[in-house]
């Protein structure tokens, strides 16, 4: 396994679909789009454009959004699943986001992607200079708590976020 984070790119214009159309119409943290999605080239673009756009930290961004990096994670190739790096944490980030979402394709968990991506998440967080993370997930979602605890995630608490749209959610800080 070589996992890389890359920026979205049309070279990938085939993997990418596939793994968008294996998420069907379930939210796809981390990816830049909600679904549903049509993975199309149109699509692809307008994501390919956002990207830019929101990393950009030379370019003032709208109330409500912060500096984002939106990474696919690669391996040999093929789109696994997507990461979000936040640079910082607004309102509803702290609360629900967090600065890194993640997000694997059903066919490829539990060989490790998600950890490795992660930890590249994180190396990327040291890069800009913070002090710690937050990272979430859902409270039910066994396989990602795991993930964050091996990374050093400790749990802050599990609350409601009905109010977000999202039942219960572990937040989690990990110290870099």
């Amino acid at each position: 396994m070589s996992v890389q984070l890359i920026r979205p790119t049309t070279d990938l214009f085939t993997t990418w679909a596939e793994a968008v159309s294996e998420f069907g119409d379930r939210h796809i943290d981390g990816s830049g789009l909600t679904a549903p999605v049509a993975p199309d080239r149109a699509t692809l673009d307008a994501l390919i454009e956002k990207a830019a756009q929101i990393a950009d930290t030379s370019v003032a961004l709208p109330d409500g959004f912060v500096h984002n990096d939106l990474y696919w994670i690669v391996d040999e190739g093929e789109v696994i699943g997507f990461l979000s790096f936040r640079h910082e944490l607004n309102e509803w980030l702290r609360e629900v986001g967090g600065h890194i979402g993640y997000a694997v394709r059903e066919s490829r968990r539990r060989r490790g992607y998600a950890s490795a991506a992660l930890a590249l998440g994180l190396e990327r967080a040291r890069e800009i200079g913070l002090d710690r993370v937050l990272v979430t997930c859902d409270d039910d979602n066994i396989a990602s708590a795991r993930t964050i605890e091996r990374a050093g995630g400790v749990l802050q608490d599990v609350r409601d976020q009905s109010d977000h749209g999202y039942a219960l959610l572990r937040r989690y800080w990990i110290q870099l």
